[in-house]
């Protein structure tokens, strides 16, 4: 599977693709219309930023209690379930007079489901494609995610002016539920990927397996911290610029979804695991840029540039898979995406809190000195090795959450 034409033509590949889609177009326009809803009413970055992604600090709550789900559920109604769990909680948010500790609360609660979400979904793209079709599809989706980001940004901003912020949270509480009804009429019914019923108990002790292995330590390390860091650069757009928080936003996408078409299709297989770190150096490196508080074009196209590094997230995240058995695919790419989340929340209230006692500009610059740092501290345990795919062929169809010869040296 080497076309997009051919991944296209996977069973179920384009309902799922469409079901990922109009989600994140959802939670696009919902998290612009509600940063500067929060914005609007407090003038604090700090709140502004957590109430954007503060529901990441859930993630990890989730991921230590809930993430066995991921491979236990059947994908398709777990997956129509969330999206309506998340519409009804983004117009809750829409409600006038919420205080702002209610709003955290719910923003909170939504980020607890979220912490299935990926799980389940990248879960059943491992099912639905086969092994060499697996970057190639994730890239796609990240690709997707780019372009909402381009979109939904721009439109979100016409919707917040046009609508106002709460109009703008509806219209992403009616994208939700339209998600649920891509998924429940385009994917087929599937069982779980393993046998048993989830509990805190067996989501803790998949979890230790997981990062039993120094090798997945470093992969988790490399996805989650340099990432969230710089997401905290993001965070903090609104109150670096808030008439410009979109295009910025918007050049962030473009970057991204350049990175992510670079490194899923054209990026050859020899390469791939000696371009990890320098990526990881450009997600950071211009974002140094923002000390001198440049103008709004020149700061655009720092943002784009360095938003090419997020394609780090794709080579190393297919690193991860090489490492881990696939009964237990679902479950280590939902710890790696609630985990990422969880540090993009720490990231944007690390900034926030930096922001209010210096500056938006100059926080962003620290934030990004931090990430260079953090980025050359993990470099060694991501240099390229023999990475045996052995362990993920022996429990291609075993259902029991068991695999035999796992790599965890």
């Amino acid at each position: 599977m080497r076309t997009y034409r051919d991944l296209f033509r996977a069973p179920e590949y384009t309902p799922l693709f469409a079901s990922f889609t109009v989600q994140e177009s959802a939670q696009t326009v919902s998290g612009l219309a509600l940063g500067t809803l929060v914005y609007d009413a407090t003038r604090s970055p700090l709140l502004a930023a957590l109430s954007m992604f503060g529901g990441s600090f859930a993630q990890m709550a989730g991921a230590l209690t809930l993430l066995s789900a991921a491979d236990r559920l059947p994908p398709r109604t777990a997956l129509a379930c969330m999206a309506l769990l998340f519409g009804a909680g983004t117009a809750v948010l829409s409600v006038p007079g919420l205080p702002p500790a209610a709003l955290l609360a719910v923003v909170a609660g939504l980020g607890l489901v979220a912490s299935l979400r990926s799980g389940v979904c990248y879960g059943l793209l491992s099912e639905i494609l086969p092994d060499e079709g697996f970057l190639l599809g994730r890239s796609v989706l990240n690709m997707a995610a780019g372009l909402t980001q381009i979109c939904g940004f721009a439109v979100g901003g016409v919707l917040v002016v046009a609508l106002s912020p709460r109009g703008a949270l509806l219209t992403g509480a009616a994208l939700y539920l339209l998600t649920a009804l891509v998924a429940v009429t385009g994917l087929s019914r599937r069982p779980p990927r393993a046998a048993g019923r989830p509990s805190p108990g067996e989501t803790w002790r998949t979890t230790v397996r997981l990062l039993s292995s120094v090798p997945r330590r470093y992969a988790y390390l490399a996805m989650w911290v340099p990432n969230g860091l710089i997401v905290g650069c993001e965070a903090l757009f609104v109150s670096y610029s808030p008439r410009h928080a979109g295009p910025l936003l918007a050049a962030a996408g473009i970057g991204m979804l350049i990175g992510d078409t670079a490194t899923g299709r054209f990026v050859p297989r020899r390469l791939r695991g000696r371009l990890s770190v320098p990526l990881l150096l450009l997600l950071a490196g211009p974002y140094l840029l923002f000390a001198a508080g440049p103008p709004l074009p020149l700061g655009a196209a720092a943002v784009l540039l360095a938003s090419i590094g997020y394609g780090s997230t794709l080579l190393i995240q297919e690193r991860l898979m090489a490492l881990t058995p696939v009964p237990m695919h679902g479950h280590a790419l939902g710890l790696h995406s609630s985990g990422m989340l969880t540090m993009q929340g720490v990231g944007a209230a690390l900034a926030g809190g930096v922001a209010q006692v210096t500056s938006p500009a100059a926080a962003m610059a620290i934030m990004a000195v931090a990430s260079v740092a953090v980025t050359l501290v993990l470099a060694p345990g991501l240099r390229p090795h023999g990475i045996s795919t052995r362990s993920a062929h022996d429990g291609r169809h075993r259902r029991d959450g068991t695999a035999s010869n796992e790599t965890c040296a």
